[in-house]
Formats: C-alpha cells, sequence, structure tokens
C-alpha cells in the first residue's frame, strides 16, 4: 500500500508550510487517500517568524503578536488543532501617533486612517487647517483614470493630499509590510480601497457606507474591552507547537534543506543534505521568494522573484517594573510618523493591550525598529539598539532606571515589498513553475498576503490545487 501513495513534500516550516502539512494530513484521513507528508525545515525549529518568549511569567513576541479576527483562517486552524478556546482578543484603547514629537490621538472614526466622522477629525491636532481643507477635497475628486497597478502613495495623495497620507495614513499602511507607500503595491496590499473608489468615488463617503456600526462594550475607564485581534493566552506559538504535535510521526524533518531540484516523468526529485533522495508528486515552497529562487536557480526559473525587495527590521520588548515607567497618555501604543527624527517607527503597551502577558506589578513595552531605508539599525549590537530606543522613548514617556531585561530580535532582508507590479512578477514567477515543474506550487508571505491568516489561506489554497490535480484530474 506504501507503494501506492502520492508523496507530498511540503518545503518550509512557517505557519503556512504547517498549515499545508497539517490540512494536507486532514484531508487525506477524512477522504481516506493515499498520501504521504514530509514537511522539510532547514532549521531546527518550526513556526518561522513566530516565536514566542516565555520568561519570568511574561509572554513575549519575537515576530507577530496577533491576526485580525475578520480572517478567519487562523481562527479555524486553532479549531481544527483544538486550542480556541486558549483565544485571546486584545484589550481595546487609545492609539496614537507621534507627530511633530507629541503623541495625537488617531481620531475616532479613521478606518485605516481614513476619515468617516468629521467632527473628530476636523478637530485632531494631527493636522493644520490647510491640511484639512485639502483631505477634504476627497468629497468632490472624481474616479483616478489610472490604469493597472500604482503606489499607495500615488493613490491616497491625490485623494487626500500630502498631510493626511504622511502623518495618518503613511504610519498605519506602511507598518504591516515596513515598506515605502511612494513604491507600495495598492492592487498587491489595499486592494479594497481601489474597489471602494471605484463604487462610491470618494472614499471618505465609500469608508462610511461600507464600515460596519459597532457599539463597543466600555470598561470602567471608558476603552472598549476587546478588539479586533487575536492571540493565543500563551503566545502565538501554541499554535506552532499543536500543529507539530499532530502531525504523524516521521512526518517533519527539521535541520534539512534541498541541495538539488530536477523531474523524473511526473515526479520531482528532491536531494537532500543529509543524503537522502526523495521523490516527490507534488511540493509545496512556502518558504522566503530568494529562497525559492535559489532552488530553481540552475534551471533558469523564478528569475522575476529576484525583483521582490525585502527590509530588515528589529523588535525590541523592555520589562520594566510597573513604578519605572510613567505613562500619562491612555491606550495601548503609537505609531511614528516619518516626518519625527526617531529610530523606533512604533511601540505597542502590551501590558494594556494584552494584558495576559504580563505579571502583576510589571510593564512590557515592545519597540520596533527598521524599516525600507532605514535597515541599518538593525545589524547594531543588541546594547546600542537598547540604548537607542529607550533614548526615543524616553522623550515620549518617563522612564525611571534601566529595564529588568530585554528581548531583541532581528528579521534580516525577511520582510517582502509588495511594489507596485507584485502581482505580475507571482504571476509569471508560477506560470514559469507550471510550464517547467507542473507539481510544484508557491505559497507564502512573499506572493500573496504577509499576515498568518493570509499565509494559512495559501496554505490551504495551495492544498486543495494538489489534491484536485493528484486526484480529480
Amino acid at each position: 500500500m506504501n507503494e501506492q501513495k502520492k508523496k507530498v513534500v511540503i518545503v518550509g516550516g512557517g505557519i503556512t508550510g504547517l498549515s499545508a502539512a497539517f490540512y494536507m494530513q486532514k484531508a487525506a484521513q477524512e477522504q481516506n487517500l493515499p498520501i504521504e507528508v514530509m514537511l522539510i525545515e532547514a532549521t531546527k525549529r518550526l513556526g518561522g517568524k513566530i516565536q514566542t518568549v516565555r520568561r519570568d511569567g511574561f509572554v513575549i513576541e519575537r515576530g507577530p503578536d496577533s491576526f485580525l479576527i475578520r480572517k478567519k483562517s487562523m481562527e479555524e486552524f486553532a479549531k481544527d488543532l483544538g486550542i480556541d478556546g486558549e483565544l485571546v482578543r486584545n484589550a481595546t484603547g487609545q492609539a496614537h501617533i507621534l507627530v511633530n514629537g507629541r503623541l495625537q490621538p488617531i481620531p475616532p472614526g479613521s478606518v485605516m486612517g481614513i476619515p468617516t466622522k468629521m467632527s473628530p477629525f476636523l478637530g485632531s491636532g494631527l493636522f493644520s487647517l490647510t491640511g484639512k481643507l485639502r483631505a477634504a477635497g476627497d468629497l468632490f475628486l472624481p474616479r483616478s483614470r489610472v490604469e493597472g497597478d500604482q503606489s499607495l502613495g500615488q493613490f491616497f495623495r491625490r485623494r487626500f493630499g500630502r498631510e493626511i497620507v504622511d502623518n495618518l495614513i503613511e504610519p498605519l499602511l506602511s507598518g504591516v509590510y515596513a515598506g515605502d507607500i511612494d513604491h507600495m503595491s495598492l492592487q498587491s496590499t489595499y486592494p479594497q480601497f481601489y474597489q471602494v473608489e471605484k463604487k462610491h468615488r470618494s472614499l471618505i463617503l465609500g469608508m462610511k457606507r461600507t464600515t460596519p456600526k459597532q457599539v463597543p462594550q466600555k470598561d470602567g475607564h471608558g476603552a472598549s474591552k476587546e478588539g479586533a485581534f487575536h492571540s493565543f493566552r500563551n503566545g502565538l506559538e501554541s499554535i506552532v507547537e499543536a500543529a507539530e504535535q499532530q502531525l504523524f510521526p516521521g512526518t517533519v524533518k527539521k535541520g534539512v534543506r534541498i541541495e538539488n531540484i530536477s523531474k523524473q516523468g511526473n515526479q520531482t526529485i528532491l536531494e537532500l543534505n543529509n543524503g537522502e533522495v526523495v521523490l516527490a508528486d507534488a511540493v509545496i515552497v512556502t518558504t522566503g521568494h530568494m529562497a525559492a529562487h535559489q532552488l530553481f536557480a540552475s534551471h533558469g526559473l523564478l528569475k522575476g522573484l529576484k525583483e521582490i525587495q525585502t527590509t530588515s527590521v528589529a523588535t525590541v520588548a523592555l520589562a520594566f517594573p510597573a513604578d519605572a515607567v510613567v505613562q500619562d497618555k491612555e491606550g495601548t501604543g503609537f505609531l511614528v510618523s516619518r516626518s519625527n527624527d526617531y529610530s523606533i517607527t512604533a511601540c505597542t503597551w502590551v501590558h494594556r493591550k494584552w494584558p495576559t502577558t504580563t505579571p502583576e506589578g510589571k510593564i512590557l513595552l515592545r519597540a520596533f525598529v527598521g524599516r525600507i531605508g532605514e535597515e541599518a539599525i538593525v545589524d547594531l549590537p543588541d546594547g546600542e539598539i537598547e540604548k537607542i530606543v529607550l533614548e526615543d522613548l524616553g522623550k515620549v514617556l518617563t522612564i525611571k532606571g534601566k529595564p529588568d531585561f530585554s528581548v531583541i530580535t532581528r528579521f534580516k532582508e525577511d520582510r517582502p515589498q509588495y511594489r507596485v507590479g507584485h502581482r505580475q512578477r507571482v504571476d509569471e514567477a508560477r506560470a514559469e513553475l507550471k510550464q517547467e515543474f507542473p507539481n510544484v506550487k508557491l505559497a507564502g508571505a512573499s506572493y500573496d498576503g504577509v499576515g498568518l491568516p493570509d499565509c494559512v489561506n495559501q496554505g490551504k489554497a495551495a492544498v486543495e490545487e494538489v489534491l484536485q490535480e493528484l486526484f480529480h484530474n
């Protein structure tokens, strides 16, 4: 029976690869399909960017800290793994933008920076009167005539002018990608805004009409009790641990990489650095795009993936006694406008946003450094990065003494940039593979979304595609 099984190899053990392996195994069990799954991970651990540090009662995320609830795939993954009871929502509060050295509250009614309530926007200290009047021009401007892809910067500056984009929209939209909105692809990052303009003409009117009205419950301080994000009580790595535990013994190969890839009839030959040769009936490559390019470089394929740029970022978690930090602003953190002379790009007041992460009597701050064009700080020693971050935070908060400890994590050349034309580059890469290696699929953060739910969706979609080709064609 083993000889008749179809061998499916997943390359890369991040959240995309893990979800693909789990759902391939699940489909084989539920549909009684003859499938053998193998997951190959070059490092000694699974999870990719998901890394949780559990120390002295703190739960500290090195990489992503949560995922959007409205994107259901991560919550469904947790439910399928039997750990949905461990999900926790973020506590919400006022978020701020650091502009001209001052923390300014994001106006209520802003949807990704687009005002849907005019009174808070007009009263905001984020913009000058001239900037507010220019932004109001969106109410009267015609639809854009730009055909095809365009940059976020081009799109939003046309509708709102420079000031609202620089002081509000850019910090909100560029943070996920650590990117430059004047190069980021509208089509590949936030296509919903293009659709809103196309349908409603004005973004302000369109977002006002399409954004669901919410009546959040309030706590005693006037802040919403629950927010729009989920994590796990013991950290995001809980989902990695649960998925690995449920994969069949022998499925996962860690610390092993592919040295060469070739074809033999309808199968793909994978030569591993441990000397093993694997004949695969289907391969799902979930690594970053540069690793995928290198895998097929000897065949002259996927050269276009080299055009997908990356940037380096670092996260800096700082644990303090509660009396060491004085915060005179309510809320859960702030983003930094590029107009400021700061090295940090954002700071989360983790003990407020995720109360379950922090022991009683302690404070946990998490700052971010590095983005496109400003990556040099990521290469500095830990002590220098910590010093720079503390100096920046000291301009905004009153900090007494040094932290109890810090956790600094670097992601070098790791954040893919979805620049204008990204969709076309990805489509061309997949078309090349379909021609030369038709049973190899590309999935992961480099292609169709960097958020955790986006990655899970890609893993599941690749599984469906493979199943269709193996058993229904």
